[in-house]
Formats: structure tokens, sequence, C-alpha cells
């Protein structure tokens, strides 16, 4: 009744989840498991792609179950995040590819100008390009006309959990759209996860607010209910917000209401 389809493909969980920083690989594979996710993203530079007689990450993600998508994470310019991504499709991991051109080091925050060159370039070379990018409206609307396949913005600094910092920023950003709009980086809890579905976002990708908890495979079946709570609020529309209380219940026709005497 409410799919989620990007690039003409369907999903069946609106959380996207990372495989990076989790204390151990059977404690990833059964977060994975409790989140409901049917994506997961995995770093190219950080998955052993030559030596397959070597263990890999890649040996823990079932691709029966999970639609891989690799990212471009730690790249810097628009030429090292190309050849990331071309490297990711000619070893087979995907055409798919959550773009990443990071423009600064302390903030993570992406380099707008490199993302923007490096997905004109990738989607004329035929790959599903999902680029992340900061909050800005018009880099999203831009990156949509260059061919992006969805918009990935920010909703506070990669790691950082603390939530949705431009709620505003996000609903014109989904208002504007013809694409589907991921939050992505900025989530610390499942309060932060149904912020950005009740905005209207179409999905989140999140990975350190799960594997870094204190409890990652509760926190992953936590954030699996209110990714979807949040798109059932959005979708049942909220009431407005007014200045002063209204009665639960009406008072005409009680004996309240009666004149006595």
């Amino acid at each position: 009744m409410d799919p989620f389809v990007i690039a003409g493909r369907e999903f069946r969980s609106r959380l996207i989840i990372g495989t990076g920083k989790y204390p151990s690989h059977a404690i990833m594979q059964a977060a994975h498991e409790a989140s409901g996710a049917d994506m997961v993203t995995v770093a190219v530079r950080r998955v052993n792609l030559t030596d397959r007689s070597k263990e890999s990450l890649l040996d823990y993600i079932d691709p029966k179950k999970y639609f891989l998508l690799p990212n471009t994470a730690a790249c810097y310019t628009a030429e090292d995040a190309i050849r990331t991504a071309r490297l990711g499709r000619e070893v087979g991991l995907s055409h798919w590819v959550k773009l990443e051109v990071i423009g600064d080091e302390q903030t993570l925050f992406p380099d707008n100008e490199a993302l923007l060159e490096a997905t004109k370039v990738l989607v004329k070379e035929g790959f599903v390009v999902l680029p992340y990018t900061t909050d800005d409206p018009i880099v999203c609307r831009k990156l949509e006309d260059a061919g992006a396949a969805a918009v990935m913005p920010l909703g506070a600094p990669i790691g950082s959990g603390l939530g949705i910092q431009n709620p505003n920023n996000i609903a014109i950003i989904k208002a504007q759209a013809h694409v589907p709009v991921i939050v992505d980086a900025g989530v610390g809890t499942a309060s932060d996860a149904t912020v950005a579905m009740e905005l209207g976002a179409d999905g989140v990708l999140m990975n350190t607010a799960v594997a870094l908890a204190g409890d990652p495979i509760a926190m992953a079946r936590g954030m699996k209910l209110a990714v979807e709570a949040g798109r059932l609020a959005f979708r049942a529309g909220r009431i407005p917000r007014k200045r002063y209380a209204s009665a639960s219940s009406p008072l005409d026709g009680t004996i309240a209401a009666a004149r006595i005497g």
C-alpha cells in the first residue's frame, strides 16, 4: 500500500543500515536482522576485494536477503569518488552507489560542488547515484537535475547523534523533490528517526546510532519500529498546532452543558 521505490526497485523497509563500527560481525548480522532492513551500505574502500581467501565483511552479508549499496566513504575529491564507484562496480558489488565526497575532515560535511560533478559523471556512466549532501534545498534540486536517483541530506554531522538539526529544510527538500528523500547521518536514537519520517522523508540511513549503542540489536529493533511509526504518522496527517487547549470531548448535549434550575 505504501511502496518505497528507488530507480524502479521496490524495498520492503524504509530503513537503510550500515556495516561499520560494530563490536563484531556476529553482532552486526543480528542487528541487521532485527532492523528489518533489506538494504545495507558498505564502504568500498573498507572491503577486501582482492584476496577472497581471507575473511571479508561481505562474508557476513547474505546477498539473498540484503541489497548491497556500496559507498564512497573517505573520498575527498570528485575524481577519487568516481574511481571508487567504478571499482565497486568492476568487482561486482553493484552499479548503485551512495556517493560521498567529503569536504572537511572535522565536520565530514560534503563538498557539494565536487559531489555535483561526480554525480553528473557517474549518471552518464549508468550508475544509480544516491548522493550524500547537506540539507540545502538548492543543492538537492541541482543533484536531482543531474540525474540522482534519490537525494540524501544529512540530519546532522556524521556520527554526531544530534538528531535533525534543520527540520524545516528537510520538509522543504521533500516538498520540492521528485525523487526519494533519504535522511542520512546524525540520527542518535529512535525518536530522531521518527522525526525524520514525520517530516516526510522517504527513508532513513544510519550506522553509528545502531553500531555503537549499548545494545546494537535492541537499538536496531527500536529503529525499525521508529521508522514505521514515523511513516504511519506522516501518512495519517498530524493535527494542527494550536496556542490554546481544545477539549477532547465536546460539551454539546451533555448534562454539564445544560442549565439547571
